[in-house]
C-alpha cells in the first residue's frame, strides 16, 4: 500500500500546481538547436491551423525576410510593435500593454531569449511571457537549445562561443509542450548557404565558427536530450499523481547496488557495460542500514573505491539510508522510473542463504516490474585490511559474560526454589537474553537463549540434574522458550543497531548546530577561520586549515589567520589551488591527486567559492568514512556562508569609514 498511492507531500505539490495551471496561461515552446531549423516556420504553420478560432494574435514575430515565413503571417491578427527610443535610435518591441488589454486565449511569442530595449518593463522577453502566462494568455513561443542557461558552458566548450542572452531552466520546465523542430545538420549548413539563415555577408564567418558539421550535432543531440528530459518529468508526475507503480519503460534506465562486497567493482563495470551496450542512463546506489553502519577499515575502503570507481565510469552515485537494502533498492527505483537492476552474485553458502537471504534474492523476489541482472565472477580484493575481513574479529568478553548471566539465573533459580514455580523461572532467562542482546549484539544473546533452554530443563524440570524429560508438556514450554528468547534477541539487536545509526545522525546534526552558533559569534574573518579550525579539531581530532586568495597576490591562496602544525609546502599549495580552481575535492581519499598529504575541500558560498578547506591526514593508509567526509563538507558549506558574512561585513565598515 505504502508505494501504490505518492506521499501526502507529493499529492499537496501536485494539487497546487495544477490550481496554478488551471488560472494561468499553457505556455508552448518551439524547441531548436540552431538559427535557421525552422522554429518559427513551425510556429506559424501551428497557428494558420488555429486561425479560424477566436482569440489568437501575433505579438512578436522576426521573421528576417524570409518570404516563406512571411506567407504563414497572412490572416492572421497582428499586433503593432511598440517604438522604444534608446539613444536617438528607435527599437521596435513586443507591446506588453497592448497584448494583456486584447487579452487573447493565444499570443505568439517568437525569440524567446531576446534582451529588451532599456526601457522596457522587464529587460528580458521571457520575463514578458510569464507576464502573459499569469494573466491566463496562452504563449507560443521559439527557443534555441544554446539559450538554456544550464547548458550555457557546454555549448561554450562545443562551438568555443559564450552565448550571452539565455532564458532560466525554470521557464522550460514550466512549459506545457515542448515541440522539437528537427533538421539534419547537413540540410541546415545547405539552407545557410543558400542564404536562408544569415545575410550573404555573414555566411563564410558563420559556417567557420559556428556552423560545423560536428558542433551542429553536438547541439543536436543536447536538444534531443533536453526534449526527452521534458518528457519524462511529465510522465513521472503523472505515474505519481496516478498512482502508477511503474516502471514505464519508454527508455532505458539502469541500476546498480553497490556494496563493500569483493565482487562490488565487477559488478559496478559490468553495468557500465551494459548501459553502453543500451545506450542507457545508469545510476549507483549504496544502502546504509542499521546492520551494516558500522564497517572494517578493508570494507570501508573497499567501499569508497567501488564509489570513486562508479563515479569515474559517469554513474549518477547516491547514499541512501533504510532499514531493508532490498526495499530501498526496490522504491527508489520505482520512484525513478528505473528498468533494469544490476546486482552481484550471492556469495552466502547454501545453508547460510537458508536462514537469510541475500540481497539480490530479496531484489529478485520483490521486483515485478524490473529486469534483474545478477553478475558473478570472482571478486577483487582493494585495501590492506584483508585479513580482517575475512576473519571478522569475535567479541570474545561478550560472549562469556553472556555465560556468567546464565550462570546467574541459575543460581537465582536455585535460590528461589521451592516457592517459585518453575514456570515463573523462565522470565529470569529471558530477561538475561534482554540483557546480552541490548549491550553486547545478537550473537551472545542467542547463546544466552540457548544455554538459557538447557539450564532450565537440567536444573529445575524433573528429573533434576538430567537432561531427560518426565512430563511432555515441558517439551513445549522449551520450542516457545527459544522461539520468543531468539525473537527478543533479534528484534532487540537491531533496536539497539538503530539506536546506534541514530546517535549517529544526531552527533552530525548536533555538531554542525553547535558550529553555527559558535559562528555567530564570531566578529571577523579572522574569529570566523579560527573557529572553524577549532572545531573540526575539537571534534574530529583532525588537524585543518582554512586557505583563503590574496588579491594583492594573483589570487595566490594563504593562511593569513594561521599557524600550521604541519608542513604546508608547495605541492600542498597547489593541490590547493587545484581544488579551489575547478571546484572540485582533491588530494587524499580522491581521485585527483590522491597521494597529497591532505584532503582538501572547496568552499562554495551564496555567490561564489571563497576559498579552500585542507583536512591533514597523517596516515596514509587512513580510508576516510563517507560519513565523516559528508561531515567535513557540511562543516564547510557553513563554514564558506560565515566566511562570506564577514568579509561582506568588514567591506562595508571599510566602505563606511
Amino acid at each position: 500500500m505504502r508505494q501504490s498511492r505518492p506521499s501526502p507531500d507529493q499529492l499537496l505539490a501536485r494539487i497546487k500546481s495544477e490550481e496554478q495551471q488551471q488560472n494561468e496561461g499553457k505556455l508552448t515552446i518551439f524547441l531548436g538547436f540552431a538559427a535557421g531549423v525552422g522554429k518559427t516556420y513551425a510556429m506559424l504553420e501551428d497557428a494558420q491551423q488555429q486561425k479560424d478560432e477566436a482569440g489568437l494574435v501575433v505579438a512578436y514575430v522576426e521573421t528576417h525576410g524570409r518570404v516563406e515565413t512571411e506567407r504563414l503571417l497572412s490572416g492572421l491578427e497582428i499586433l503593432p510593435r511598440k517604438q522604444i527610443e534608446y539613444r536617438g535610435i528607435l527599437i521596435p518591441e513586443m507591446d506588453l500593454d497592448a497584448v494583456l488589454a486584447r487579452k487573447p486565449r493565444l499570443a505568439l511569442v517568437d525569440e524567446l531569449a531576446h534582451t529588451n530595449a532599456p526601457g522596457s518593463r522587464h529587460p528580458k522577453r521571457y520575463q514578458d511571457v510569464e507576464e502573459l502566462l499569469k494573466a491566463g494568455i496562452d504563449v507560443y513561443t521559439t527557443l534555441n537549445i544554446q539559450h538554456l542557461e544550464s547548458v550555457r558552458n557546454t555549448v561554450a566548450q562545443i562551438t568555443s562561443v559564450w552565448v550571452r542572452e539565455t532564458v532560466p531552466d525554470s521557464i522550460v520546465d514550466r512549459a506545457a509542450e515542448i515541440k522539437l523542430v528537427d533538421l539534419l545538420p547537413d540540410e541546415l549548413i545547405l539552407r545557410l548557404k543558400e542564404g536562408k539563415v544569415y545575410v550573404h555577408e555573414m555566411i563564410a564567418h558563420a559556417v567557420k565558427d559556428f556552423f560545423r558539421k560536428g558542433n551542429l550535432s553536438a547541439l543536436r543531440e543536447i536538444a534531443l536530450r533536453i526534449a526527452a528530459e521534458h518528457v519524462e518529468r511529465q510522465t513521472q508526475a503523472y505515474m505519481q499523481t496516478q498512482a502508477i507503480q511503474g516502471p514505464w519503460a519508454a527508455a532505458e534506465h539502469l541500476l546498480v547496488c553497490i556494496n563493500s562486497g569483493p565482487l562490488a567493482n565487477r559488478v559496478v563495470r559490468s553495468a557500465r557495460r551494459l548501459a553502453s551496450q543500451l545506450n542507457a542512463e545508469w545510476s549507483a546506489v549504496y544502502v546504509e542500514t542499521p546492520d551494516n553502519i558500522r564497517l572494517s577499515s578493508g570494507r570501508r575502503e573497499r567501499l569508497a573505491h567501488t564509489m570513486q570507481l562508479a563515479k569515474r565510469l559517469g554513474a549518477d552515485v547516491q547514499e541512501l539510508q533504510g532499514q531493508s537494502v532490498a526495499d530501498t533498492v526496490i522504491d527508489y527505483a520505482k520512484e525513478h522510473n528505473i528498468t533494469k537492476i544490476v546486482v552481484g552474485k550471492p556469495l552466502k553458502s547454501r545453508w547460510q542463504e537458508m536462514l537469510r537471504s541475500s540481497v539480490s534474492a530479496q531484489i529478485i523476489r520483490k521486483s515485478s516490474y524490473f529486469d534483474i541482472h545478477v553478475i558473478g565472477g570472482k571478486g577483487e580484493s582493494i585495501g590492506q585490511d584483508r585479513e580482517s575481513d575475512s576473519k571478522p574479529s569475535i567479541n570474545w568478553r561478550g560472549y562469556l559474560i553472556s555465560v556468567g548471566l546464565v550462570i546467574i539465573a541459575t543460581l537465582i533459580g536455585v535460590f528461589l526454589q521451592p516457592p517459585v514455580h518453575p514456570a515463573n523461572l523462565i522470565m529470569i532467562y529471558l530477561l538475561c537474553v534482554v540483557i546480552a542482546a541490548v549491550f553486547f549484539g545478537f550473537g551472545p544473546s542467542i547463546v544466552v537463549c540457548i544455554l538459557g533452554v538447557l539450564a532450565f530443563d537440567f536444573f529445575f524440570i524433573p528429573p533434576v540434574l538430567s537432561f531427560a524429560v518426565a512430563d511432555m508438556q515441558y517439551l513445549f514450554t522449551f520450542i516457545v522458550l527459544l522461539i520468543v528468547g531468539i525473537v527478543i534477541s533479534y528484534l532487540t539487536a537491531r533496536i539497539r543497531k538503530q539506536g546506534e545509526a541514530a546517535r549517529q545522525r544526531q552527533v552530525a546534526i548536533s555538531t554542525l548546530y553547535a558550529l553555527s552558533r559558535e559562528m555567530t559569534a564570531a566578529l571577523n574573518v579572522e574569529d570566523t577561520v579560527n573557529t572553524v579550525v577549532n572545531y573540526v579539531k575539537r571534534t574530529l581530532g583532525l588537524d585543518a586549515v582554512i586557505l583563503l586568495p590574496d588579491p594583492e597576490n594573483d589570487g595566490k591562496l594563504i593562511h593569513p589567520f594561521q599557524k600550521i602544525n604541519f608542513n604546508f609546502d608547495e605541492n600542498d599549495s597547489a593541490t590547493a589551488f587545484w581544488a579551489y580552481e575547478h571546484q572540485q575535492a582533491t588530494g587524499r581519499n580522491t581521485d585527483t591527486l590522491p597521494d597529497a598529504r591532505a584532503l582538501y575541500l572547496p568552499l562554495h558560498a551564496t555567490r561564489r567559492a571563497i576559498g579552500v578547506m585542507g583536512i591533514w591526514l597523517a596516515d596514509r593508509d587512513y580510508q576516510m568514512p563517507t560519513q565523516q567526509i559528508r561531515l567535513l563538507e557540511a562543516l564547510g558549506d557553513l563554514a564558506a556562508v560565515a566566511i562570506e558574512r564577514a568579509q561582506l561585513a568588514e567591506t562595508m565598515q571599510s566602505a563606511s569609514s
